[in-house]
C-alpha cells in the first residue's frame, strides 16, 4: 500500500503524535474559553487535516473519494464521538485495490481514530441507502475530504436522485416517535440521554435532516429566511444548542468516553463545571437538570412546529376550506386553527379558550402549527392582570370541568410554558427534580401523572385496574375539585418548610380568586395540607386497632373528605414511580378506607373491641366450616391466643393459621405454611415454633436471600411460649410466578428453624446509583405509643441488600421483643415501623443508645 513496512511506520509515527497534540491543545482551549461549538469545529478541521495528509500520502486511485458523513459531515465532531467516513468507489475493486482499501481501513484505527468506515460504490450506497433510512440519513449530510471531486457530485446527484421527500418525512417522524417512546415519551427522566431523549440533540437533527429532504441546505438560517422558524425562535434554538452543544461536550471530556447519558454520577461534576452553586434547599445537580429540562421543553415545542411545518412544505394537504367554530377558531385538517395570526394579539383572553376549545372537541387531532407558535410568542402577555381578569379565571375553571380532554389541554398548556404564566407557583416547579429516592419523574410532571391518573379512574377502559377507585369517582360530585388539589399539592417543592402547609395556603387563594364555593374550597385546601396523612396511616401504624380507626375518621370527617382522600392517595403514589406502587399497598388502602367508612357510619365511634374480636372469630369460624371441620376445632389453639392476636389479625388469617395448627398447638419441630396472598400478588408466610432467640434477624435474613421483600410482620407470642407470626413479602426476582416457591420457602425455612444457625446475613448488593450519588440521613425515633404500653420505633433510611436484616439484629441485641412490623419501600428509601416493648427500653439512657446504634449502622 504504503511502500515498505517503514513508510507505514512513519505515517503512524507522524500522525498518531499530531492527532494527540491537536486534540490536547483543543481540549485546552476549550477549558478555558468554553465554546464547545469552537470545538466541534477545530476538531472537525484536525481531522479533516489528518485524513487529506493520509489520502495524498496512501497514493490511491484518483478515480476514489473519501467523504465524511453522518455527524461528521454536518461537521460536529463531540471530543468522543466516532467518525463517520465513506470511501467512494466508482466501480467494484479488484482484489489488488481491496487489500489496500483493509490496510488502509486499519490504518485509520492505527492511528489513534474511532473510525465507523464504510467502502461502497456509487450504485452500492444508492442501494443500500434505500434499504435503511439511517445510512441514506448519514449520505445526506456528506462532504468531500480528498480525492476525486466528480465522483462525488455524481454520488450527490444520485442520492438526491433516490430521496423521496414525503416518504423521508413520513419514515423519520415515525422513527422520532418510536425513539421517544423507547424514552417513555418524556424528556423528564432523572437520567436523561441529551442525545438521544426527546428534547435532546438528535430532535434538532431531525429537523435539519428534514429540512434538506425538502430542499432547505441552509441549515437554520434558510429555514428563518423562507419564514419556517421566526427570529425569536432561531434565538431560543441558538441558545438551546449552545447548552446541550456545552453539556454534551463537558460529559463526554468528564467521562473520558463516549456516554451521552446524564447520569447521577456525573450531573453533581457538570453542574459544578458550569459555575452552579447549592441553595438552601436545592442542590446543584438539581438546577443544571432544571436547565436541561427546561431547554427539552423548548427543543419539543420548536420540534413540534417545525415538524408540521415541514409536513406542510413537502406534502401540501388537500385546499379544504377550513370549519368554523367560531369567530375565533376554525378546525383546518382536523386541527385547531386560528381564524387570522392576529387573534391572541388583538384578545389574549382567548388564549386559554383555545385550550377550552380543544377540549370541547375531541374531534381535534391537535392544533395548527400557526396556533401553537401564535400561543408560543403570546405567552408573555400572561401577567398579574390576566390572572385577575374574572373571564380568564372563569375559562381555566371551565377547562379543569370538561368531561374530557383535560389532561392533554393542561400538558399541552405545560409543553408551550402557559400553565407555568398562568399559575406563576406551578411555573417554579417546572423541570425541578426530586432526589428524594421514590420520585423518578419532575415535579410538574408528577403533578400530571397524578392528574392523570384521577382521569383514568373515570374512564371505563380502566376499570379493571382499580375496580374501587372506578366506583367511587362516578359517585363523587365534581371531580374538578380532585384536579385542583392535584395542581397544588406539590407546588410547593423546593422552596423550604412543609410543602403541604405552603402549598394549602397556595390552593386556598386559588380557590378564592376562582370564585369556588366554601365547601369546595375547603375541600380542596383540606386535601393539599393532608395529602400525605393517609398514606402515613395506613403504612405506618397499626390499622387492625379500632382507636387508629377512630383517630383517623376524626381527621377526615365525613365520607367526601375520606373518599377525595382515598381517590387522591391513590393517584399520588401511583403517580411517583412504577416501582412505589405495589398490590400491598393497595390492600393497606381499601382496608383503611372500608374500616373508616364503617367507623363514620357509626357516628365516628370506635367499635368495643371485645364486640370487634367476638365478631372476628365468628367471621373466621365460618370460614373454617367450608373446610368440614368440627365446630371445635378452634378450642385448643385460641385459648393460647390474646385479644391482640385477634386485633391484629383478619378473620381470614385467622381461619387459615387454625387450619394448619388446630391438631398440633404443641410442636417440636416449626411448622412454617406459605400460601399466594388471597388478595393477589406476593406470598404470605405463617411461622409457628417455639420461641427462640434470633428468630426474628433468622427469618429476615432468609427471606432476603430468597429473593423476597418483607413489607408487614405481625409478630405475636402464644400464651404457652410459642412464636405465632405472619409475614406478607413481594418478589423481588423475575420468577415467573410464587406458587412454585411455595414448597422451597416451607422446606428450607421450617431446616433453618430446626437447627437454629445463627443468623445468615443477607448478601452484600449493589446500591443504585441515586443511592450513592444523593444519599440521605437515616431518620430513627423511639417513641412510647399512645397507651403507653408499647415503644415505636421508626426508621427512614435509603434502601439496600441487608437493611431490614440489621435493623432486627440490632433491635435483638438489646433484648428487644418485636411485635409488628410494617416495612414501607418507596423507590429507593425505606420508612419502617416496629412496634417493640422489653428489654431495655424502659430506661432513657438506653433507648438513646438503641437510637445511636441504629444510626451509626445506617450510614452509608
Amino acid at each position: 500500500m504504503t511502500g515498505p513496512a517503514t513508510n507505514r511506520e512513519t505515517l503512524i509515527s507522524r500522525l498518531k503524535p499530531q492527532i494527540k497534540t491537536g486534540q490536547a491543545a483543543i481540549k485546552e482551549r476549550y477549558l478555558t474559553e468554553g465554546d464547545a461549538s469552537r470545538l466541534l469545529r477545530d476538531r472537525c478541521q484536525l481531522i479533516d487535516e489528518v485524513f487529506c495528509d493520509l489520502w495524498l500520502a496512501l497514493e490511491l486511485p484518483s478515480s476514489l473519494a473519501l467523504l465524511a458523513v453522518g455527524g461528521y459531515g454536518r461537521g460536529e465532531l463531540y471530543p468522543a464521538s466516532d467518525v463517520d467516513l465513506l470511501i467512494l468507489l466508482p466501480d467494484t475493486p479488484d482484489a489488488t485495490l481491496t487489500k489496500r482499501l483493509e490496510e488502509t481501513v486499519a490504518l485509520f484505527y492505527d492511528i489513534g481514530l474511532e473510525v465507523a468506515p464504510s467502502v461502497r460504490t456509487v450504485d452500492e450506497s444508492c442501494q443500500t441507502a434505500n434499504d435503511d433510512i439511517t445510512v441514506q440519513t448519514a449520505l445526506l449530510e456528506a462532504r468531500l475530504l480528498a480525492g476525486n471531486a466528480s465522483l462525488f457530485q455524481t454520488f450527490t446527484a444520485a442520492i438526491k436522485k433516490i430521496l423521496d421527500p414525503a416518504t423521508f418525512f413520513e419514515t423519520k417522524r415515525k422513527e422520532q416517535d418510536e425513539r421517544h417512546l423507547r424514552f417513555q415519551l418524556s424528556p423528564y427522566s432523572l437520567e436523561p440521554n441529551c442525545k438521544e431523549a426527546p428534547g435532546g440533540l438528535r430532535d434538532l437533527h431531525m429537523i435539519l435532516w428534514i429540512a434538506r429532504a425538502a430542499g432547505f441546505d441552509g441549515g437554520w438560517a434558510e429555514l428563518a429566511e423562507h419564514g419556517l422558524i421566526t427570529p425569536e425562535e432561531a434565538e431560543t434554538l441558538s441558545r438551546c444548542i449552545a447548552f446541550l452543544q456545552e453539556l454534551r461536550t463537558r460529559l463526554h471530556l468528564h467521562t473520558g468516553r463516549r456516554e451521552d447519558r446524564l447520569l447521577f454520577d456525573y450531573q453533581t461534576a457538570l453542574a459544578g463545571q458550569f459555575g452552579l452553586e447549592a441553595t438552601p434547599t436545592r442542590r446543584a445537580s438539581e438546577l443544571l437538570m432544571q436547565k436541561y429540562y427546561r431547554t427539552a421543553k423548548e427543543i419539543t415545542q420548536i420540534n413540534t412546529i417545525l415538524l408540521q411545518n415541514l409536513g406542510a412544505a413537502i406534502s401540501p394537504s388537500p385546499d379544504w376550506p377550513p370549519q368554523p367554530i367560531d369567530e375565533h377558531f376554525q378546525a383546518a385538517h382536523d386541527l385547531l386553527d386560528i381564524v387570522d395570526e392576529d387573534v391572541f394579539n388583538r384578545d389574549p383572553r382567548l388564549m386559554l379558550v383555545a385550550f377550552l376549545r380543544m377540549a370541547q372537541h375531541p374531534e381535534l387531532h391537535g392544533m395548527s402549527a400557526r396556533t401553537l407558535r401564535a400561543l408560543w410568542h403570546i405567552r408573555t402577555r400572561i401577567d398579574d392582570d390576566f390572572r385577575r381578569d374574572p373571564a380568564n379565571r372563569a375559562s381555566f375553571l371551565e377547562l379543569l370541568q370538561q368531561p374530557q380532554g383535560v389532561l392533554h389541554e393542561l400538558r399541552r398548556m405545560n409543553q408551550f410554558g402557559l400553565l407555568g404564566r398562568y399559575l406563576p407557583n406551578f411555573g417554579k416547579i417546572v423541570g425541578q427534580m426530586q432526589h428524594d429516592l421514590f420520585h423518578v419523574y419532575t415535579v410538574d410532571q408528577h403533578i400530571l401523572q397524578v392528574l392523570r391518573n384521577l382521569r383514568r379512574f373515570m374512564a371505563t377502559d380502566f376499570t379493571h385496574e382499580y375496580p374501587l377507585c372506578s366506583e367511587l369517582i362516578a359517585d363523587f360530585p365534581r371531580p374538578w375539585v380532585l384536579y385542583i388539589a392535584a395542581l397544588f399539592h406539590d407546588i410547593a417543592k423546593g422552596r423550604g418548610g412543609d410543602h403541604s402547609e405552603l402549598g394549602a395556603v397556595d390552593a386556598e387563594k386559588f380557590c378564592l380568586d376562582h370564585g369556588i364555593d366554601n365547601a369546595d374550597r375547603e375541600l380542596i385546601v383540606w386535601l393539599v395540607r393532608h395529602h400525605l396523612q393517609m398514606s402515613t396511616v395506613a403504612q405506618k401504624q397499626d390499622i387492625s386497632d379500632p382507636d387508629v380507626i377512630c383517630s383517623f375518621s376524626q381527621l377526615v370527617g365525613d365520607e367526601r373528605h375520606l373518599t377525595g382522600l382515598y381517590l387522591f392517595t391513590v393517584a399520588d403514589i401511583r403517580g411517583t414511580s412504577p416501582k412505589v406502587w405495589n398490590t400491598w399497598k393497595g390492600q393497606l388502602l381499601e382496608q383503611l378506607f372500608r374500616s373508616t367508612c364503617r367507623t363514620l357510619l357509626a357516628g365516628g365511634v370506635a367499635p368495643v373491641k371485645q364486640g370487634l374480636i367476638e365478631d372476628r372469630q365468628q367471621q373466621a369460624l365460618r370460614l373454617l366450616r367450608y373446610f368440614a371441620l368440627p365446630d371445635s376445632v378452634q378450642e385448643r389453639l385460641w385459648k393460647q391466643l390474646d385479644a391482640v392476636y385477634f386485633l391484629r389479625h383478619s378473620a381470614e388469617e385467622i381461619a387459615w393459621h387454625t387450619r394448619a395448627l388446630h391438631y398440633r398447638t404443641r410442636v417440636e419441630e416449626p411448622v412454617v405454611k406459605a400460601r399466594v396472598s388471597p388478595q393477589g400478588g406476593g406470598l404470605e408466610v405463617m411461622v409457628y415454633t417455639r420461641d427462640q432467640r434470633d428468630l426474628f434477624a433468622r427469618v429476615v435474613g432468609y427471606f432476603s436471600r430468597a429473593g423476597y421483600s418483607i413489607v408487614e410482620a405481625k409478630i405475636h407470642t402464644t400464651r404457652h411460649g410459642y412464636a405465632l407470626d405472619s409475614f406478607n413479602l413481594l418478589d423481588l426476582s423475575d420468577r415467573d410466578g410464587d406458587r412454585s416457591m411455595i414448597n422451597i420457602i416451607e422446606h428450607e425455612l421450617t431446616s433453618r428453624l430446626v437447627r437454629q444457625t445463627t443468623p445468615e446475613a443477607p448478601g452484600s448488593g449493589r446500591l443504585s446509583r441515586q443511592v450513592k450519588n444523593f444519599p440521605i440521613q437515616p431518620v430513627v425515633a423511639i417513641e412510647t405509643d399512645d397507651k403507653g404500653q408499647y415503644y415505636v420505633l421508626s426508621v427512614g433510611a435509603a434502601d439496600r441488600p441487608g437493611l431490614l436484616y440489621t435493623i432486627a439484629t440490632t433491635i435483638a441485641s438489646h433484648g428487644a421483643n418485636l411485635h409488628t412490623a410494617k416495612i414501607s419501600t418507596l423507590g429507593e428509601r425505606v420508612e419502617d415501623t416496629f412496634l417493640i416493648s422489653g428489654g431495655d427500653l424502659g430506661d432513657t439512657t438506653s433507648r438513646i443508645k438503641l437510637e445511636t446504634e441504629l444510626l451509626e449502622r445506617l450510614k452509608l
